[in-house]
């Protein structure tokens, strides 16, 4: 198998470079898997969190802090 060749979701150059490429995320596909989102490692902090993952996290802190069981 072959090392493929990623684009950057921060400046959608191509990274080329295996040992830059840092990956993101995963989106899902509307009918079957989806796909990785990619970046240069530079580039790493300079992107968006996803809101729903965000809300997840929240979420899951939350939980840990004020438990409900009993």
């Amino acid at each position: 198998m072959t090392a493929g060749v990623h684009l950057c979701r921060a400046c959608d150059a191509l990274i080329i470079d295996p040992d830059d490429a840092v990956l993101v995320a995963q989106e899902a596909g509307n009918s079957g898997p989806g796909w990785n989102v990619w970046t240069h490692r530079a580039h790493a902090g300079q992107l968006e969190m996803h809101p729903v993952a965000v809300r997840a996290m929240a979420r899951i802190l939350l939980a840990r802090v004020f438990p409900q069981g009993g």
